[in-house]
């Protein structure tokens, strides 16, 4: 043989090198992007993970303390019905009730004030269209006078919210079409 002559056997073996080189680095390439797909659903799946959680705990946080709040709100409908149970005001009534009146009136105004800053509100549904997310009906009546059916005529008690979450639903009277007086 000749020294500048390659065997038969090197000839065969140098171009089926470069395919399997070919061959394995289109192999890692695939899995390198297969990883890379893993790795990036992996980190979406965190982040909203990390969202989710943290919607969870400030929704905790924030609605907590949803049974103390409904109690609360009881006592301050119960503080308004004693306040509506006293005697109207007049000018002869002795001194003590006015005083008395005055006081649970500032109480009642503290109360509410306190319950405002801490995310509880009242609504006054008078007036209002009914609305039965907020509203319960608890008696329909012929509407009066220039009052548009579906009106809440009377309300009862107001409605209560906690950050905007219904605690408690108004009980009110609302104009019904075609209501007759004896219903």
């Amino acid at each position: 043989m000749n020294e500048h002559t390659t065997p038969p056997e090197a000839t065969e073996a140098q171009p089926q090198q470069p395919a399997d080189t070919l061959a394995r680095i289109a192999e890692l390439e695939a899995e390198v992007a297969q990883l890379k797909d893993r790795w990036l659903r992996s980190e979406a799946e965190m982040q909203n993970l990390r969202t989710r959680t943290k919607r969870e705990v400030d929704e905790a946080r924030q609605y907590a303390v949803t049974k103390f709040a409904r109690d609360v709100v009881e006592a301050a409908e119960n503080l308004r019905r004693g306040l509506d149970a006293l005697p109207a005001p007049q000018d002869d009534e002795p001194e003590l009730l006015a005083k008395l009146r005055g006081g649970f009136e500032g109480v009642e105004r503290a109360f509410v004030s306190v319950l405002e800053r801490n995310g509880v509100a009242k609504h006054d549904p008078a007036g209002q269209p009914f609305d039965p997310e907020l509203h319960q009906a608890m008696a329909q009546q012929p509407p009066p006078e220039g009052v548009a059916a579906g009106t809440v005529i009377q309300a009862w008690t107001p409605a209560w919210t906690l950050n905007g979450r219904l605690l408690k639903p108004a009980m009110v009277v609302v104009a019904g079409e075609g209501v007759s007086e004896t219903a």
